[in-house]
Formats: C-alpha cells, structure tokens, sequence
C-alpha cells in the first residue's frame, strides 16, 4: 500500500492534522526525495546533573544524550524506505550541536500489522535494540501527539520487556506554529519521564523544513544512506 505509515497509522484521523503536518508526514518510500529540517533547540537534553554520568555510559547508543543546554542548533534528516524485512519504514536522523560536542540520536519507525490492524514501532538507537510502541492522537487543534508504550530490549536472542516501574515513556508534540513573517515554523517537543526518578531527557524547538532529491535521482524504495543506516537491524517487535 503505497499510503505514509503515519496516515495508515491513523487512518481517517489524519485529515484532521494542520495541513502542514500532513504534508510533513507523507514522505514515501521511493518518492526520491528525503526531509532535511534545520533549527533551534530552546531546550534539549537532561536537566538533571546527577543523572547525566549514567546517560553518558549509554551515548554510544545515540538514542540518549548526556549534554544539556539552550539554543542548541540541530539537524534532522528523515528517509522514508523499505527495511530490510519489507516493511514500510521512516528513519530519522538527529544531528544535535552542543557547544564543543556533536550527538546524534536516531531511529527507525515501521509499520507493522497486529490482529489486521496497522501500528507503528519505534527501533531506537544504532543498535536499533531498545523497541517501543507508538500510540498516536490528533488534538483538537490539529497537532500530533505521539507516547511510547511498553519498551522492551532485545540483547542477542533474549527479548527483554520493561516493566511498567522502570520503563520511561516518551511524550511528544508537533504542530505547526504561524510566525510574523508569514512563513510559519515547524515546532516540536519532546519529554522522556521516568516515573521512579522523573524526567530524563527533553527536546524543544522549532525548525524549517524541506524536501530533497537523493543524489542521481534515485527513487529505489529501500534507498537509505549509508550514513543513515544503523549498526545493525532488527525485525522482532
């Protein structure tokens, strides 16, 4: 089906996005174009200074980030394609610039079938081996509101659920926001709170947007960069 796996995700609830948003999100495999946004952070990272030497053991993931600050210049490239099992697939690739020190955050997001309905999951990291599943709404102003539920790890052969009392849940935002210049700003914000010890990370800001063609005009479906692709890929959910 050659439908962006956020409107398979949503179904007719899609519509109901700011137009904006719906373009955003209908990149499709094969259309020979990628979404470069570039902005500002006014917030990002973990706030909690204590917390930050044990975020720092797992940046090596880039899926966490020990760094915080504000005005933060970041990077986003998003690539719609095939995995390599099939399914329809958007990664998303984070460049973050902290002063002195550059992370980069990643992940995959595929649409997967559960009892003939469509849901997406969300492989994190490089290792892509932290997975979580994404429920997602449409707020009455036509924003998109996206939570991460029941992650669990995948560590060779063993699949690892987290239980309700340690797993953090990620709670994000986007809309798009008018400006007075008329050009309007994409905007985004994303919190990771643990219930035990509270919240872990935090992203905010804005950016602008735009499509791309790959380099030769390459409209393969399962086209990903190699400089986008993770250390390693996994098909469990």
């Amino acid at each position: 089906m050659n439908v962006p796996i956020y409107q398979q995700a949503l179904g007719e609830d899609f519509t109901r996005l700011q137009p904006e948003l719906q373009e955003y999100f209908s990149l499709l495999p094969g259309s020979g174009h990628y979404g470069v946004g570039e902005g500002v952070f006014d917030v990002a990272g973990c706030r909690q200074a204590w917390l930050r030497p044990l975020l720092k053991l797992t940046s090596g993931e880039e899926a966490f980030f020990p760094e915080f600050g504000a005005g933060i210049p970041f990077r986003i490239e998003n690539h719609a394609h095939l995995d390599p099992f099939g399914r329809s697939s958007l990664t998303a690739r984070r460049e973050i610039r902290f002063p002195g020190r550059s992370r980069i955050f990643q992940d995959t997001t595929s649409l997967v079938e559960s009892g003939g309905n469509p849901r997406l999951v969300d492989y994190l990291g490089r290792f892509r081996r932290m997975v979580t599943d994404l429920k997602l709404s449409v707020t009455e102003e036509g924003r998109l509101r996206g939570v991460s539920e029941d992650s669990r790890l995948f560590l060779g052969h063993l699949r690892l659920p987290l239980p309700a009392a340690v797993d953090a849940k990620a709670y994000a935002e986007q809309w798009w926001e008018d400006t007075a210049d008329g050009h309007g700003r994409h905007r985004i914000q994303v919190k990771v709170i643990q219930p035990q010890i509270g919240e872990v990370l935090v992203y905010a800001g804005h950016m602008q947007y735009r499509l791309r063609p790959y380099v030769g005009g390459s409209s393969a479906q399962s086209l990903l960069p190699r400089y986008a692709r993770p250390d390693r890929w996994e098909d469990r959910t």
